[in-house]
């Protein structure tokens, strides 16, 4: 059996349902030995970093690491951002990607660099198959370390001159990964801490949702009765209307939470990445903090752990939530939860203009619970992150640690293929939009359903934002776009385009309606009623 059968039995023993890419001359073999696998399909893809955010999504959606595929050089630089990306939000995927022979590697050739050297910044490990029998060993590796710990990124070359080698090698048996508790003594001391303080403050990361502890968190929050925010990525961990929920931090300017998080005596901060916002933005006294992870924490002079809990997330906090813990009950002064509810517009207002938030409140009065909202990048992001309440944890997919631009388009895709009974609605910004809108031609020849609302102002309107405030006016941030209901149609989609908050609302409820279909809204936004781009 050649090597790339064998790749391709060891994709199939690790469960994989999707391999999303593009072949290259180094990858044919590949690519023939997916054609006979009658458990995996191959998603042929219009650019590799659509490839790479498929493969992110689907792996946060079906908990399981996503598969990309590209070739040498371009094709491999091309994946860069969206491994980076799943990478540093901690979703897994593996890569594998086509590399020159191993008789060219010494010198200066034709597409050839180093792509291991490339990636590793950015992987939790990669590798070459230097030997065609270490196939089956080094495949099991990648899928195992992109899941294990706080999951990421693994990656995987193959030089061509290996891929028809004729080996003997099975599969490895995938075995379950290793369950890290913590000692009785530590389950004791965070109780010990939690008692002497008065007023605990919980933060809550995507870790939770990760771990599937999403049930344990609740419990522990309700036993507590103290008040609790959530980054960014753990949007959906608490109930909208749940009376401990302060909603969503992390934001660069006007997080309303900030000096109510100075009020309290101790910080349990539970699965939290720093990626999404270091603790010198949020925790500016140094409070003391109990740390409960899946790892050890950071080394951070505004991070003092006083106690860790380190092990499985769900498992950790049975065992806290099976000790006897004090309710802590305490409200942060000056009516914040009301003064959060307003500011961030998280209750519907009376405003009738088409915006962010406005269209927000109305995806959230049509949808049910099994609808999963992907965000793009953007200005709009801030306003999802808080307004938007999603009704389930992994109910609203963000990009928050490499924060990319253009992952709205691809990731609908990923998440529409891990989820096919959920309504799956991308929110992108024109900018966003362009940078991965073929991948439409994509999901229309998977004959995937799904819904973009496209919000166009015919700019970059964060960096615009961010110019007027710094220099009092903003530069190369503006630009004309094309049609894009016309565009939406030639890729044989249905488009309308919205310049009205009734409009919005009478064309999602039809693009809801269209079950089958790919529904694009063209949203033009008060600020973006520019002239079309037209051709000379």
């Amino acid at each position: 059996m050649k090597v790339t059968d064998v790749i391709v039995q060891c994709l199939e023993n690790e469960g994989a349902e999707y391999v999303f890419g593009i072949i290259g001359t180094e990858t044919l073999d590949l690519a023939e030995s997916l054609s006979k696998s009658t458990k995996i399909q191959y998603v042929n893809v219009r650019h590799e970093q659509g490839a790479a955010f498929m493969a992110d999504v689907y792996g946060r959606i079906a908990k399981k690491a996503g598969v990309c595929l590209s070739t040498l050089g371009p094709g491999a630089s091309n994946l860069l951002t969206g491994i980076a990306s799943a990478q540093l939000d901690h979703s897994p995927i593996v890569a594998l990607i086509g590399q020159a022979g191993l008789e060219r590697q010494h010198k200066e050739s034709h597409q050839y660099i180093d792509i291991v050297q490339l990636l590793k910044p950015v992987t939790k490990w990669c590798s070459q198959i230097h030997v065609s029998q270490t196939a089956p060993t080094m495949i099991r590796k990648a899928f195992r370390t992109a899941k294990m710990d706080k999951p990421g990124a693994a990656a995987v070359t193959l030089p061509e001159n290996l891929a028809s080698q004729m080996i003997p090698n099975q599969p490895l048996p995938v075995t379950p990964l290793p369950e890290i508790v913590p000692t009785t003594h530590s389950i004791i001391t965070a109780q010990s801490l939690i008692e002497k303080h008065v007023k605990p403050f919980i933060i809550i990361g995507n870790g939770v949702i990760r771990e599937a502890a999403v049930q344990e968190l609740q419990t522990f929050v309700e036993t507590l009765k103290s008040p609790a925010i959530h980054s960014f990525m753990a949007k959906g961990v608490l109930p909208k209307e749940h009376p401990n929920n302060y909603y969503t931090f992390g934001f660069k300017e006007n997080d309303l939470v900030l000096p109510s998080l100075e009020e309290a005596d101790l910080l349990i901060v539970i699965g939290y990445d720093f990626v999404e916002k270091l603790p010198k933005d949020w925790n500016q006294k140094k409070l003391p903090v109990l740390h409960i992870d899946s790892l050890p924490a950071e080394i951070n002079e505004y991070y003092p752990v006083e106690a860790e809990l380190v092990g499985n997330l769900k498992i950790t906090l049975q065992m806290l939530n099976n000790t006897v813990l004090p309710a802590k009950p305490w409200e942060p002064m000056g009516k914040l939860k009301e003064k959060i509810q307003k500011a961030y517009q998280i209750k519907p207002i009376s405003n009738k203009s088409l915006t962010v938030e406005t269209m927000l409140h109305c995806i959230e009065q049509h949808t049910s619970e099994n609808t999963i909202v992907i965000s793009d990048v953007g200005a709009h992001k801030v306003s999802i992150a808080k307004t938007y309440q999603p009704k389930k944890p992994n109910g609203l997919i963000i990009s928050n640690g490499l924060a990319s631009m253009g992952i709205a388009v691809p990731g609908a895709v990923g998440a529409k293929l891990a989820a096919p009974n959920d309504t799956i609605i991308c929110v992108t910004g024109d900018g966003g939009a362009l940078m991965n809108f073929a991948e439409i031609e994509t999901a229309k020849r998977l004959g995937l359903s799904f819904i973009i609302i496209l919000l166009n102002d015919s700019m970059l309107q964060l960096e615009v934002q961010q110019m007027n405030q710094k220099f009092g006016q903003s530069y190369g941030a503006d630009f004309k776009n094309p049609d894009f209901v016309k565009l939406a149609e030639s890729f044989g989609i249905k488009g309308r385009r919205a310049s009205t908050l009734a409009d919005f609302d009478t064309f999602f409820k039809e693009a809801l309606n269209q079950s089958n279909e790919i529904f694009l809204i063209d949203a033009v936004l008060e600020s973006g009623r520019s002239p079309l781009l037209q051709p000379e």
